[in-house]
């Protein structure tokens, strides 16, 4: 099983609570097993993802972190590859199956301008698209493309509650 985490570097005060809140949400659903930001000055995001993670079961870990450089470095050490989102990349259709191979890759998307050590640090740095976008979408596009779409059949034992498929109305099992 593949071991994918996110780092996101960067955090625009105020302006980016509810966008980095959404990056966590979307490496959560979409597959990754934890996000690491930097620039977070508070614990409400934490709490936030927290919160969805002990409703919606799984374990999903937020960690902030002051040094993204160190980060990455030791993940290299330990084996594993970093995978730097960016629209300067080689394209994720033709990577994505070379990445599929790897055991445990971090996963780098930016707030803002990403610096030049992102790009020097990373094993690959991958396109999603080469035009402007946003990171959580090429974070969304990233992940369902590594995990084939297989990552929203997942079913979590530790969930509280759970959607029930329904072609009209919401539907929502709850396990107490």
């Amino acid at each position: 099983m593949m071991n994918i985490s996110v780092l996101r570097i960067g955090h625009r005060l105020v302006r980016d609570d509810r966008v980095t809140t959404h990056a966590a949400l979307v490496a959560r659903a979409f597959g990754a097993d934890m996000i690491y930001m930097t620039g977070i000055l508070d614990g409400s995001i934490n709490d936030t993802v927290a919160s969805v993670t002990k409703r919606w079961g799984g374990r999903f870990k937020v960690e902030i972190i002051q040094d993204w450089k160190s980060l990455a470095k030791a993940w290299k050490k330990e084996g594993g590859k970093v995978a730097h989102l960016t629209m300067y990349g080689i394209n994720i259709d033709d990577m994505a199956e070379k990445l599929r191979k790897e055991s445990k890759i971090l996963v780098i998307i930016g707030a803002e301008k990403v610096p030049q050590e992102a790009y020097d640090l990373a094993d690959y740095n991958i396109s999603i698209g080469n035009q402007p976008h946003s990171e959580i979408a090429a974070l969304a596009i990233f992940l369902d493309r590594i995990f084939t779409g297989k990552q929203f059949k997942r079913t979590f034992a530790d969930a509280n509650l759970k959607i029930v498929p329904a072609e009209k109305g919401k539907k929502l099992q709850e396990n107490k």
